[in-house]
């Protein structure tokens, strides 16, 4: 049985104003995350992006209004996967009534073990 190891775990934030859209703002907070990090590693251990398994778990007060489809196809490489949790948090505005839904994330990298 394999083994793989994490070397990245990035953190990201993200919202949508106006529209209520969970995937909107858990895809922000992926891209978030992704600008945070810069990966070297592969180009100079000639290690093929192929090789890493990505996974993502991402925070909404309403997951179940994820398209995690959507969300995965958004990461450019390795084998990617993707999870709503209960998470983030919805701001209310008393004054106008519109909700501002902000959703956080979690980005992990995985390599198969390297001992």
């Amino acid at each position: 049985m394999s083994v793989d190891q994490r070397f990245i775990i990035e953190m990201g934030m993200g919202n949508d104003l106006y529209g209520m859209d969970y995937t909107k703002a858990a895809g922000r907070a992926i891209e978030d995350a992704l600008r945070h990090s810069s990966i070297p590693m592969f180009e100079a251990l000639s290690i093929s992006h192929d090789m890493m398994r990505v996974q993502v778990t991402v925070g909404v007060a309403e997951p179940d209004k994820l398209d995690l489809d959507a969300l995965t196809a958004k990461l450019p490489r390795g084998k990617a996967t993707v999870k709503g949790v209960k998470g983030g948090h919805n701001s209310a505005n008393p004054a106008t009534g519109q909700t501002i839904v902000i959703a956080t994330a979690a980005v992990e990298a995985f390599l198969p073990f390297q001992g």
